[in-house]
């Protein structure tokens, strides 16, 4: 029997909707296998904030998130009553900073990892109108983000002249630890895969913008140097604007992407594009002692407390921490569980059926399942999978 500590932190939004998914079909896991998930929930974010006034989540979760075995993540941010962006801090940060950036960089997570993979039955909603833009076969990459420094290390600031905002900075700070770690772990999941989809080839790809800035020429000098540790492993550089364009019309090109902090937050998000959208997305938060899983996109205010988010991100990030687990513990119950997840996602795909309104497109939207029957769905499956 393997009993793991899990940490949700739920957040703002649909964040504690798609994370209720998550906890049933990880209480419907434990009642079929010998795995045991003691859940430990922790309330954060913009509202938390609101209702109590000085933390974005309560005293001493810094701590509960340490002593987990992994966390699970929904979203964070929420409006202000004035519709002027979301609720921030005293300090300034947002308020559930203290659960995603905070997380991050006391946690030391400093491999952010999004797998891109296109599903088989995905389609692309463009205009509102589901189509089939890139193929499954196309699109199976990775990209890694490094995570923890850049313009997100939290230095910079505002200069107020006469309570007027004047002058703004915000420091970019690359390093060559950074840079290492990040890079190394490309090499590495890439090692593991089976190259890219348009040749097979085993390719790592920097993305940069090494003509301009110096942290990314110490990230290609880096880079340089880890690559000739790994000889048979091809690499390239991608100066970051044109990557953009080249990732969406030439997707089968690429095995492993890395980045720095800014960059990759950018470019993920485009590539979310090619595997149906954000609900279909998931970010991997690795260190090398703790790990935090969530799907990618935001707590989308509107959509709360209707029942109609997408869940599959979140339920693909429960099969990637379960993955993790897995690996780490040497757990093949684990590793089971995350491959039936990923299967009865795969199964419902390809039926079309139950799927979310933003799988669907404008034209059956009138189709469209409510995130709960897509979670129970999905559930069921994954519960059948495991008992067969």
């Amino acid at each position: 029997m393997s009993s793991y500590n899990i940490v949700l932190l739920p957040g703002d939004g649909i964040g504690p909707e798609v994370l209720a998914a998550a906890r049933h079909l990880l209480k419907a896991i434990a009642a079929t296998t010998e795995l045991v998930f003691d859940i430990d929930e922790i309330a954060c974010g913009g509202k938390f904030y609101l209702d109590h006034g000085s933390r974005d989540w309560p005293e001493g979760a810094e701590q509960r998130c340490a002593a987990a075995d992994a966390i699970l993540l929904g979203a964070v941010g929420w409006p202000r009553a004035d519709g002027g962006g979301p609720v921030t801090m005293d300090n300034g940060k947002m308020a559930g900073y203290s659960a995603v950036i905070g997380n991050r960089s006391n946690l030391d997570l400093y491999a952010n990892v999004r797998p891109v993979k296109l599903l088989s039955g995905v389609s692309h909603k463009i205009s509102g109108v589901p189509v089939q833009v890139w193929q499954p076969k196309n699109v199976d990459m990775v990209i890694l983000r490094e995570n923890t420094e850049d313009l997100y290390c939290g230095m910079g600031g505002i200069l107020r002249t006469g309570g007027i905002s004047t002058v703004a900075t915000d420091v970019r700070v690359i390093t060559r630890h950074g840079c290492e770690r990040i890079i190394h772990r490309a090499f590495e999941i890439c090692q593991q895969r089976r190259g890219a989809p348009r040749d097979g080839v085993h390719r790592v790809t920097a993305i940069v913008k090494n003509n301009v800035l110096d942290g990314c020429r110490l990230f290609v000098e880096v880079f340089r140097e880890i690559a000739t540790q790994h000889p048979d492993i091809e690499t390239e550089l991608a100066i970051v604007d044109a990557f953009t364009q080249w990732l969406i019309t030439e997707p089968e090109r690429y095995d492993v992407c890395v980045t720095t902090n800014m960059f990759g937050d950018i470019v993920t998000d485009l590539a979310s594009v090619l595997q149906g959208g954000m609900g279909m997305a998931v970010g991997c938060n690795i260190g090398d002692h703790h790990a935090m899983f969530e799907p990618i996109h935001g707590s989308a205010p509107p959509l709360a407390g209707k029942d109609a988010a997408n869940p599959l991100a979140t339920l693909l990030a429960t099969a990637e921490m379960l993955r993790w687990l897995g690996q780490r513990r040497k757990d093949a119950v684990a590793k089971q569980a995350a491959e039936a997840i990923e299967s009865s996602v795969c199964d419902i795909l390809n039926a079309h059926t139950p799927l979310t309104a933003d799988l669907l497109g404008e034209l059956g939207s009138a189709k469209a399942s409510p995130l709960s029957e897509v979670a129970r769905v999905v559930t069921e499956k994954t519960v059948a999978y495991l008992g067969a």
